[in-house]
């Protein structure tokens, strides 16, 4: 090896920099990459227990709900998502709590060496996101030891480089279309990779309403002899009461009733999260003597901290943020804003990726808003420009005024200027843009 092979990094900085000239960028998906590394590693996953997330929307939400219930319950609890909205070491977390840029560098440093030995052979170096999973396993094996490990895919489920552990349970969100070029054209193609995660006598929660995917889910349960629990026909949500900062509701499932939780989180979908949420939680109870107070339950539901998703970040002018980022997850939103907002006009800032169904995002962005800002995310090739954008919804609504802003800093501008008090400002399109723009808001407001 030469002196820059076996140089140590000092910062994330440093790993980061590594990363993006080491890591792969376009290879084809597949497991055997993280099975290289972990058997050299002597499996670590061995070691953890984890609850393994898969769906095309609600992960992130879903995971947030179970790890704040398990540590209100006492139980340490780790959480690996993605992306990121406020900060990138949210990625990996322990007790609600990032993990530390010393950590970090440790096991960036600890890895590194494998990395570079894959890069000289026929198997090819990790890409940046098997490089980050197989870091958390190491984080959570070896440093943080957590009794449980909520645990997000990245894409689909079958050969995406979370699904090399046995979890003690199995859940997937709502299916629907997004990835369509990795992924498959159909729900049904979708939905089998998303039940590539269900292991052989492994429970399986499921949040999905949709028909086709079902079929696929609980064909794929059945095969491998997993009970099998889902949404409305094995656990039911009712609302009480929803507002835009938060939603009162019943749960009931064969085991018991919990009336009047409550979630800081707006829109009908985290409802279906929250039930999703509440179905796992009582399979830890049920199978593997977890032992959770309902009013812990109560409690860890109302401290969910979960940013980016129907998040009023002002009142003068409103101002809410979602990072929908494909057509469920936009129609989600549209829904959602038209049961919880009054206002005189709509004015939407949005960015969007460019392997994204472009078209089905802005429709029913366009069907709700009065004047759009197009932007693009900064230091993000994948992100249309916001030319390129504003062209395309001329070309699908001339009725509507396009307005372009190079950065999400000139078109928060450019909205503000545009906006009355009687106006709602709506933030969406991409995490990406959400995680750009929030701290721009969320500093202001504290100032």
């Amino acid at each position: 090896m030469t002196m820059e092979q076996t140089r140590t990094f000092a910062t994330s900085e440093e790993v980061f920099r590594w990363m993006d000239q080491t890591c792969r960028k376009s290879v084809k998906y597949g497991l055997e990459r993280m099975e290289w590394v972990l058997g050299r590693l002597g499996h670590p996953e061995r070691r953890c227990k984890f609850i393994h997330i898969a769906g095309t929307n609600g992960k992130g939400s879903t995971a947030a709900m179970i790890s704040s219930v398990l540590i209100e319950a006492g139980y340490p609890t780790g959480m690996f998502i993605s992306p990121y909205v406020t900060e990138w070491n949210e990625r990996i977390q322990f007790d609600g709590e990032p993990i530390s840029e010393a950590s970090f560098v440790h096991w960036a440093n600890h890895l590194r060496p494998f990395a570079e030995e894959m890069n000289q052979l026929e198997i090819g170096a990790p890409t940046w996101f098997e490089f980050m999973t197989l870091l958390a396993i190491c984080y959570f094996a070896y440093e943080a030891s957590p009794w449980f490990i909520v645990w997000e895919t990245g894409l689909g489920g079958r050969l995406d480089s979370t699904n090399v552990v046995y979890p003690l349970v199995s859940v997937i969100t709502h299916v629907g279309f997004d990835h369509k070029d990795m992924l498959g054209d159909t729900l049904a193609e979708i939905a089998k990779e998303k039940a590539g995660i269900i292991k052989p006598g492994v429970p399986v929660v499921c949040g999905s309403e949709e028909e086709e995917a079902l079929r696929v889910i609980a064909e794929e349960a059945r095969q491998k002899k997993c009970n099998l629990y889902v949404l409305h026909k094995d656990y039911q949500i009712e609302l009480v009461h929803s507002d835009s900062e938060r939603q009162t509701f019943h749960f009931a499932n064969a085991y018991r009733r919990l009336l009047n939780l409550e979630i800081p989180l707006a829109g009908e979908h985290q409802l279906r999260n929250a039930g999703t949420a509440l179905m796992t939680l009582d399979i830890l109870r049920q199978n593997y003597a977890t032992v959770m107070e309902d009013e812990q339950i109560g409690q860890g539901l109302k401290r969910v901290n979960w940013p980016g998703r129907m998040e009023k970040v002002s009142d003068q002018p409103l101002i809410v943020l979602d990072g929908g980022h494909n057509p469920d997850g936009i129609r989600a939103l549209v829904s959602s804003v038209r049961q919880l907002y009054t206002y005189e006009r709509l004015i939407l800032m949005v960015a969007v990726m460019k392997d994204k169904d472009v078209k089905e995002m802005l429709k029913p962005l366009l069907s709700v808003c009065d004047m759009v800002i197009t932007t693009q995310v900064q230091d993000q090739p994948r992100s249309f420009s916001a030319d390129e954008l504003a062209d395309e919804i001329k070309g699908m609504d001339p009725g509507v005024p396009v307005l372009a802003a190079p950065t999400a800093e000139e078109g928060l501008s450019l909205m503000k200027k545009q906006a009355t008090d009687k106006d709602l400002l709506l933030i969406t399109g991409s995490l990406y843009l959400i995680s750009e723009i929030r701290p721009l808001l969320i500093q202001k407001s504290d100032e």
